[in-house]
């Protein structure tokens, strides 16, 4: 009898141990893991901030990308496009296949900097968060990789170069990237001007529509006649909700007009740069400038739009052609996957973590969309701003900051939603 016992006995405390083997990451484990490497993530980040480097020349954040994936023990694919890297972390069983992508690139300019970490290349600087997004992509990498045995499946961390100019993703695509990785979904983020430790995503648009428009003209207008027609136009090509200023992004996270208020000023809108481009080339003027457009379905109505402002002018005869020089896709954020990954993240650290998005931003846009018209996918707004301490997150704006506590919400947050969304 005492035999069977202890037989019976040692048979629960194998089945005991062999489930807690098998069983999945926890979150508490990736916010310990998080919390250990959050120091060593804040120095990576200032390195990538005091070493920028614009688009095409990425290779020294390249070089310091691919050894630190070879050191966790991803494999590396490093030739799919400019200075652009992929690491692949394979999980303990096959299962679902997720990307993350983390751009690479910094901006051509001297915008005044608050920190002591400041730029160390003249005329170049980090002044949109992609280190910071670097070090969270990187972060996100050491906390799966650690714990790979507990992973079904595969994540391909995707580094982009090139993000600025807009060229890198789609770059990467025809070179080949989704013929050597497969990825079932895939994610990105961008730190912004919202409170730290707040997380926004919304089903398709996040963006307004944006276009350059091209107005080429017979060369017979002065360019005061050039200016005043440009203001005719732009006051034409208007529409915003009564009393809202859209163009004001300033209010992106005020609780009262910006993007988390069912009323916000961010809906709803048809607007121009004010501002036009006025040159000349050979024998003809061009005017230039970027529409914003948040309804899909009035896009079409813009160019017949002008058209008609300048029909009803006594330039009308001069008119030679109207045409979109730029139309870049717009960021579409699959609605189940958003959804599914709201949910997620708002389950496992609070609802007070992911603020609602009930409006598009305009200025911005992100060639993630490329991505996203070969994968379904979810694109992140992560915040970045405190109040308190005078950070403020205004993406290629003079002084833009960032608490670099956004780092842990970003690296602990995407984290657990990798390990649930490759939950079998």
């Amino acid at each position: 009898m005492k035999l069977k016992l202890l037989l019976f006995s040692a048979v629960i405390v194998l089945a005991s141990f062999q489930q807690k083997k098998d069983e999945p990451l926890t979150h508490q484990t990736i916010n310990t893991e998080t919390d250990k490497i959050f120091d060593k993530l804040v120095k990576i980040r200032r390195n990538f901030h005091e070493n920028p480097e614009l688009a095409g020349k990425e290779k020294q954040t390249q070089e310091f990308i691919k050894q630190y994936l070879l050191d966790l023990g991803l494999k590396v694919e490093p030739d799919v496009y400019g200075h652009g890297i992929v690491g692949i972390l394979e999980g303990n069983k096959k299962g679902k296949k997720i990307a993350w992508r983390s751009d690479m690139d910094a901006l051509p300019n001297n915008f005044p900097d608050k920190v002591d970490f400041k730029s160390k290349i003249d005329g170049v600087q980090h002044g949109c968060g992609h280190d910071v997004h670097m070090a969270i992509g990187l972060g996100i990498a050491e906390i799966l990789s650690k714990n790979k045995k507990l992973l079904n499946g595969t994540v391909y961390f995707i580094f982009q170069p090139e993000e600025e100019t807009f060229v890198g993703a789609k770059a990467m695509i025809e070179g080949g990237l989704f013929t050597r990785i497969k990825p079932d979904e895939i994610y990105a983020l961008h730190v912004s001007a919202l409170p730290v430790g707040k997380i926004m995503a919304r089903p398709n648009e996040m963006f307004a529509y944006q276009k350059r428009v091209r107005i080429k003209l017979k060369n017979e207008l002065s360019n005061e006649e050039a200016k005043e027609l440009s203001q005719k136009i732009y006051r034409k090509l208007f529409r915003t909700r009564e009393n809202t200023k859209p163009w004001d992004i300033q209010f992106l996270a005020d609780p009262n007009l910006g993007l988390s208020n069912p009323n916000t000023i961010f809906q709803d809108y048809l607007f121009m740069d004010k501002d036009f481009r006025i040159r000349t080339k050979e024998n003809e003027l061009l005017l230039e400038a970027y529409v914003y457009e948040t309804n899909k379905s009035n896009q079409q109505n813009i160019i017949p739009e002008i058209e008609q402002v300048i029909k009803e002018t006594k330039y009308k005869d001069l008119l030679v052609s109207i045409d979109y020089i730029q139309n870049n896709p717009t960021i579409q954020n699959n609605e189940k996957l958003t959804d599914q990954a709201i949910n997620t993240i708002s389950k496992v650290y609070g609802k007070q973590s992911v603020l609602p998005d009930y409006g598009q931003i305009p200025y911005f846009n992100d060639d993630f969309a490329y991505f996203q018209q070969k994968v379904p996918g979810v694109y992140f707004l992560l915040g970045g701003s405190n109040l308190e301490k005078g950070i403020i997150a205004m993406n290629h704006a003079p002084n833009f900051m960032v608490d670099e506590e956004c780092l842990r919400i970003g690296v602990k947050s995407f984290s657990s939603l990798i390990a649930e969304r490759l939950k079998p």
